[in-house]
């Protein structure tokens, strides 16, 4: 229904109502309705599923078709991320918002800046995703408001309206998907269903999950990680599938992470009830010594069958059980076969390094059973981007046989390919080649439907606030501010500019005038000062 058919049937309605009704203006309610076009938090889960249902269609007819995400720390930062994408590329279209645990553990938590281990308030996910998307339709509302006024000025000067007016019924919302991260489920399967719900509930329609012990979970790019058995991770696979279809988002996404190809150690041994199952396979990963005789074990001992030979499993002192160094690759396979049949949509391989041969051999051996298998990446911050393409080209080149004896040998000067004098040499900016264009080609060639950056606002912030206290409080003082932030805000024609009108000072007008008339008392006016801008 057009904007102007809307305004006739709410005038209809109204009519209808007596004349009490009467002096409500039917054009104001449709504003408002098209500036609050989401009610609840189970309506934007269902309506960016759907997005996120069709966009991985369309990856799986053209892998160019690849989708992006920036992680965001707080609702303003979502915010002005999308505002940009849509203003600088036109069209919000792919685009989605990442919620890093990681993020929230080092920013949003009432204990303080904690580590990713799952320290953090549970209730603290699902509050920033509502935080996020209240953000998000702050940004429509705003919008929005600028077009009714273009259109009321359009109206007032006997102008023309049409094009307004197909602006106003063609309207992107800024209100995109958001991949979740539920780290490893705080806690059992009842835990991680209840903690599920609050998240949808919110407007999650993409669901991460890892397959590391959630008391003992880590960053995936630190050490000490330790993983469940299948089983485990499949009840909370299920777990949350469950909450999506208890609140009628039936085309919710799971994204199923595994961390096996950097976690070495394991909590439980699962119990093989027949040969093959998940648990044997399990089991055969174990690091374990034949037992040549029942007098070697020892007291609290216990043994497992390894193709049909007596073993003891490695036992650490803290009682985990450690994996053979050179099962990371199968394991990794077997996590993600086994997640997509028992329902996830997406996969999610923590790797060590942006490689896109290790990648992609992972996906080619998933693909073997699973040929719809698709990744959720994380071009992480962790990785020395620099560096390790570097590294990646003087390795290349050296095994094509080419002269690199200008540039320092990785394996002799450690981060020795970092000296910024290298920044414009061929080798330097074959790597930045490389960089510029990894996520399409990982797209194409490693099964990467999604790239997203889990924390890039946390640095980014760092480095805004770092340049602009360096300067203020230093010799440039005011200049700081205003030559570097200001006025490359006006420059780049940033809505922040004006921020009294981004946090909503002209909407809140516009209600005062709606309910009040002209004896409303306004904030705009000759004497406000974003007049200036």
């Amino acid at each position: 229904m057009s904007y102007m058919q809307d305004i006739e049937q709410v005038r209809q309605s109204l009519m209808s109502k007596g004349q009490e009704w009467r002096a409500i203006n039917p054009e104001y309610v449709v504003r408002m309705r098209h500036q609050n076009r989401f009610q609840t938090g189970i309506d934007i889960a269902r309506y960016t599923a759907d997005i996120m249902r069709r966009d991985m269609a369309e990856y799986d007819a053209d892998p160019g078709k690849y989708t992006q995400s920036l992680g965001a720390w707080h609702g303003f930062v979502a915010q002005q991320t999308m505002m940009s994408v849509k203003k600088r590329q036109g069209s919000l279209d792919k685009r989605y918002i990442y919620l890093s645990g990681w993020m929230v553990a080092a920013l949003r938590s009432q204990f303080g800046p904690l580590p990713d281990q799952s320290m953090h308030e549970k209730t603290s996910v699902p509050a920033l995703i509502e935080e996020i998307y209240t953000f998000l339709k702050q940004a429509d509302a705003r919008e929005l408001r600028h077009i009714f006024a273009e259109l009321d000025e359009a109206r007032a000067a006997g102008k023309d309206t049409k094009p307004i007016l197909d602006r106003i019924d063609n309207f992107e919302t800024h209100v995109v998907p958001i991949i979740a991260d539920i780290d490893a489920g705080f806690g059992n399967e009842e835990a991680t269903y209840l903690l599920a719900k609050k998240m949808i509930e919110a407007g999650a329609c993409a669901i991460q999950i890892e397959n590391q012990v959630s008391d003992a979970k880590q960053c995936g790019h630190q050490a000490g990680k330790v993983t469940v058995p299948h089983e485990d991770f499949v009840s909370k696979l299920h777990a949350v599938r469950y909450a999506f279809l208890e609140l009628g988002v039936d085309n919710g996404i799971i994204v199923a992470r595994t961390d096996s190809l950097g976690a070495g150690l394991t909590q439980k041994i699962p119990v093989a009830q027949e040969p093959g199952d998940l648990g044997h396979k399990y089991c055969d990963f174990l690091k374990a010594t034949p037992v040549n005789d029942l007098s070697e074990l020892k007291e609290g001992d216990i043994t497992i069958h390894q193709k049909g030979v007596l073993c003891k499993p490695e036992r650490l002192d803290n009682g985990l059980y450690a994996f053979r160094e050179d099962t990371g690759f199968d394991r990794v396979v077997l996590d993600c076969i086994t997640s997509l049949e028992h329902g996830a949509d997406l996969l999610w391989i923590e790797t060590e390094k942006p490689n896109l041969d290790q990648i992609g051999g992972m996906v080619s051996a998933i693909r073997k059973v699973r040929p719809e298998a698709k990744l959720v990446y994380n071009n992480s911050p962790s990785f020395n981007w620099t560096l390790k393409f570097r590294e990646q080209v003087y390795e290349d080149w050296k095994a094509e046989g080419r002269d690199v004896s200008e540039y320092p040998d990785p394996a002799v000067f450690d981060k020795g390919l970092m000296d910024i004098k290298l920044d414009e040499s061929e080798l330097a900016l074959e790597a930045d080649r490389l960089i510029q264009n990894f996520q399409r080609d990982a797209a194409r060639e490693a099964g990467i439907f999604h790239h997203l950056i889990t924390l890039p606002t946390y640095h980014e912030t760092a480095l805004g606030v770092d340049l602009l206290a360096e300067g203020y409080f230093g010799a440039e003082g005011m200049l700081a501010y205003v030559k570097g932030v200001q006025r490359r805000e006006i420059r780049r024609d940033l809505a922040a500019v004006k921020h009294q009108d981004l946090a909503g000072s002209n909407i809140g007008d516009d209600h005062k005038e709606y309910f009040l008339g002209e004896k409303a008392l306004l904030a705009g006016g000759a004497a406000n000062t974003m007049n200036q801008f």
